[in-house]
């Protein structure tokens, strides 16, 4: 039987559509707010209709040397077309953290599946 993580592609998102981009500072201090933001489409427009859009970005963090993910944030962009009301799939929160890992994005194309990208935060 397959694993959900045998799904889940990745890729540059500077070259592919569908990875999610998180935005966020390299270095934070321990214990102290910094914002965070996804979106998916940054370089390469996704297309937003009711045929094919992203309809969720999860975010999560897992602590250096931790072997679990903790989930931080989840959008959900649930208008496609309904009355020309589209939304799209940009997000943005505060965290904070006391010590150093990896913030995870996974995102999910109604057509394309789903799709993971990540960046490291070092703690000062």
């Amino acid at each position: 039987m397959s694993k959900i993580g045998e799904y889940i592609q990745e890729a540059d998102w500077k070259r592919e559509k569908h990875a999610p981009v998180i935005e966020a500072p390299a270095k934070v201090k321990a214990g102290e707010p910094f914002t965070v933001e996804v979106s998916v489409g940054k370089e390469i427009p996704h297309p937003n209709t009711a045929e094919h859009h992203i309809a969720w970005i999860d975010v999560f963090f897992q602590p250096e040397g931790n072997k679990f993910l903790y989930q931080v944030a989840h959008f959900e962009f649930s208008a496609h077309g309904e009355v020309n009301t589209f939304t799209e799939p940009i997000g943005a929160f505060t965290m904070k953290v006391d010590k150093p890992g990896t913030i995870r994005a996974l995102s999910l194309c109604n057509i394309h599946g789903l799709w993971e990208s990540s960046v490291a935060i070092e703690v000062e």
